[in-house]
C-alpha cells in the first residue's frame, strides 16, 4: 500500500505502556500498515505537543489513553476509529464521542485470558485448602495435614457472572472432575449446562460451593450484590474469589464475616477502595490471600493485547466487520 493511501495514524500512551502493549515488533506491524503522522505522544502532550493529530484518523492507544472529550475531538476532527490496546473503556469514551460517531475497539477479550488463568489457578488452590494450609503450617512451624481439604475429584465450584471470563473459567474447570453451580439472571439454563454448569440462584452458589469465584462487572445495579449473609452461609473451610470489581462485595460485611469466621479463605485481587484504606483489617486478617490487581494482564500477557489490535486493524483496512468493536450498550456494561 502506498504511503499517500495508508490511513494516518498515531499512537497515544506513556512509553512503559507502549512498551508493554504494543511489543514483540506489533508496532512496527502497524507502521507498515498506517502512515504514523508522529512520534509516540501521551494524553498529557498530545493535544498541546501535535499539531498532525489534526490529520489522525485512526489512534492507537492503551492504558494511561486520553479522554475522548470535546477538546481532544475539536483537535482531532478527522478521528474516526481508536484501537485501546486494554480493558474497559469507559475512562476514555465520553458521550461525545459516541455522538460523533468514533468507533472504539478494545482488547478486553485479550485481557480476560491472563484473568481467567489466574482464577483457575486460584480454584484449584482453594480446593486443595492451600492458603489455609500455609497459613496454619507458619503459624505452628510445622506441618499441618489435617484439614478436611476438598480436592479437584466431586466438589463443587461455584461461578457467580457467565459473561467472557465466567464462561472461560468454566471451560477451564471442563479439565477437572468437579461439579459446577453458577448464578447469572440473563443466561438461560441450556447455556449454563454447555458450559457444563447447572445454573441456581445466588445464595444457593454460596452455600454449596466448596469455591465460590465473582464475576459481575460493577454497575449500579451489581453494587453491593454480595452481601455478608451470601458469605456467612459458606461451608467450613471454603474459599471466597474475587477477581471482579470489590464494589460487587459489601466490604464492610465481609471483613465482619471473616473476622468471625476463621475457617474460611479470602483471595481478593480486587478491594474497594483500591488498594485497601490504611489500617482496613484486609491487610492483616490471616484468611484474606490479597494481591494487588495482578490478575489481569502483566508483563509478558500484555503483548496480547496489542496482537489484537494489530489483527482488528487489518480487518478493518480490509473492510471486514471487526472482532472487538465495543458498542455505547456495551461500554456501559464492562467494568
Amino acid at each position: 500500500m502506498a504511503d499517500r493511501a495508508k490511513p494516518k495514524g498515531l499512537f497515544v500512551l506513556s512509553e512503559g505502556n507502549h512498551k508493554l502493549l504494543y511489543a514483540l515488533g506489533t508496532d512496527e506491524a502497524i507502521g507498515e500498515l498506517v502512515n504514523l503522522v508522529g512520534e509516540r505522544q501521551d494524553a498529557e502532550s498530545v493535544v498541546a505537543n501535535c499539531p498532525q493529530l489534526a490529520d489522525v484518523e485512526l489512534l492507537f492507544t492503551g492504558w494511561g489513553a486520553p479522554t475522548l472529550d470535546e477538546a481532544f475531538l475539536a483537535a482531532a476532527p478527522k478521528l474516526k476509529v481508536v484501537f485501546y490496546g486494554a480493558g474497559s473503556v469507559r475512562g476514555m469514551v465520553t458521550d461525545a464521542s459516541w455522538d460523533r460517531g468514533v468507533r472504539i475497539v478494545s482488547a478486553w477479550a485479550a485481557n480476560a485470558v491472563p484473568v481467567i488463568e489466574y482464577t483457575f489457578a486460584q480454584i484449584i488452590l482453594g480446593l486443595k485448602l492451600t492458603w489455609h494450609l500455609v497459613r496454619e503450617q507458619r503459624r505452628e512451624g510445622a506441618w499441618n495435614r489435617s484439614l478436611p481439604v476438598f480436592g479437584a475429584n466431586g466438589s463443587t465450584v461455584g461461578i457467580i457472572s457467565l459473561g467472557k471470563i465466567g464462561r472461560g473459567v468454566c471451560e477451564r474447570l471442563k479439565q477437572l472432575d468437579v461439579n459446577v453451580i453458577a448464578y447469572d439472571p440473563f443466561v438461560a439454563p441450556a447455556d449454563a449446562a454447555a458450559l457444563g454448569g447447572d445454573l441456581v440462584s445466588l445464595e444457593e452458589v454460596f452455600a454449596r460451593a466448596d469455591v465460590v469465584s465473582l464475576h459481575t462487572p460493577n454497575l449500579p445495579e451489581t453494587r453491593g450484590l454480595i452481601t455478608g449473609a451470601h458469605l456467612a452461609s459458606m461451608k467450613p473451610y471454603a474459599t471466597f474469589i474475587n477477581t471482579a470489581r470489590g464494589a460487587v462485595v459489601r466490604e464492610d460485611d465481609m471483613i465482619d464475616v471473616l473476622q468471625d469466621r476463621p475457617d474460611l479463605m479470602a483471595v481478593l485481587d480486587v478491594t474497594d477502595p483500591e488498594p485497601p484504606a490504611e489500617g482496613s483489617p484486609l491487610w492483616s486478617l490471616a484468611n484474606v490471600v490479597l494481591t494487588p490487581h495482578i490478575a489481569g494482564a502483566m508483563g509478558g500477557e500484555c503483548a496480547r493485547m496489542g496482537w489484537l489490535m494489530a489483527d482488528e486493524l487489518k480487518r478493518y483496512l480490509a473492510g471486514e466487520p471487526l472482532a472487538h468493536e465495543i458498542t455505547r450498550e456495551q461500554a456501559a456494561k464492562l467494568a
